[in-house]
């Protein structure tokens, strides 16, 4: 599951902005790593004027995007790497970039031993229960086969 955390200036986004931002995100997940868009929780956190300071300087013009990856783990190839960050980049461009907005972004990775949603342990990456989880768009009981 990645988690997006997006630090916003207050009243940066509409909720139709949001939804296109989060489309944006949700679409990469789905279509370059396979996984099922319930996975994928963006929380936005809109910050008031003269909360985030860069330099010493206030900074209203700033998006921070932390990540914390949990459903699958990056190979450490610094190619699969740069392509990710890529294709994130693709993503949230025309959403900050396109808006005038400066921004940083980074990924955390949390071994997905430590994850559970719903109580249930998820089922291996591109096997049948996970693939049925896509279906279901929700967590279901699964039986390691």
């Amino acid at each position: 599951m990645p988690m997006w955390k997006i630090y916003v200036p207050e009243g940066a986004y509409s909720k139709e902005q949001k939804k296109a931002f989060t489309d944006a995100i949700t679409d990469t997940y789905v279509d370059f790593a396979g996984l099922p868009r319930f996975y994928v929780v963006v929380v936005f956190h809109d910050q008031p004027a003269d909360s985030i300071w860069i330099g010493g300087e206030p900074a209203n013009d700033f998006v921070r995007i932390t990540i914390d990856h949990i459903a699958r783990r990056m190979p450490e190839s610094d190619d699969f790497r740069d392509m990710t960050m890529a294709a994130f980049e693709d993503a949230i461009e025309p959403h900050v970039k396109h808006r005038g907005f400066r921004w940083e972004i980074h990924i955390d990775e949390t071994p997905i031993q430590l994850w559970r949603t719903n109580g249930i342990k998820p089922p291996p990456g591109d096997s049948d229960a996970e693939r049925e989880w896509a279906r279901l768009n929700a967590a279901a009981e699964w039986e390691m086969v």
